[in-house]
């Protein structure tokens, strides 16, 4: 087969790959360009299949599997109120398990305490476990007396 029709396949199969993102189509498209090259070399027509039998396989079978599991993994960056979560903050107002004020990154944040019986003092330092709303569930650092 000549090298433009592998050519024509990989681009057919890469847009259908931007229609369904299923990285099967894609895999294929790029086993379709290795082939176009191998035609345009000179290999003839069993030649071509090989090598798009063998790099076709390859990407489904190694490199899918690999772009999947990465793809599920959650982002290392923590952005919003999630990236204040794990953070120190200073009591500025008594925190009870229903209500205080902290001040957290250069803001008053509304918080309450992730121990119900805890009653944290101003001026202690906490932590920030996690945000619900706009309110920051606190544990202190440090021992109460």
């Amino acid at each position: 087969m000549p090298w433009f029709v592998w050519l024509l396949a990989a681009a057919v199969l890469g847009a259908a790959e931007f229609f369904t993102l299923t990285l099967v189509l894609g895999l294929l498209s790029g086993a379709a360009l290795v082939t176009a090259v191998v035609a345009g070399v000179g290999v003839g027509a069993l030649g071509q299949a090989v090598a798009f039998a063998v790099t076709a396989a390859a990407g489904l079978v190694l490199v899918r599997p690999l772009a999947l599991r990465l793809l599920a993994q959650q982002p290392l960056i923590r952005e919003g109120s999630d990236a204040l979560v794990g953070k120190r903050a200073e009591v500025v107002q008594e925190v009870t398990a229903t209500h205080g004020l902290i001040k957290l990154a250069g803001e008053e944040w509304s918080a309450r305490s992730l121990d119900e019986s805890l009653v944290i003092p101003a001026g202690a330092l906490v932590d920030v476990m996690e945000i619900e709303g706009a309110t920051a569930i606190v544990y202190p650092r440090e021992l109460l007396p």
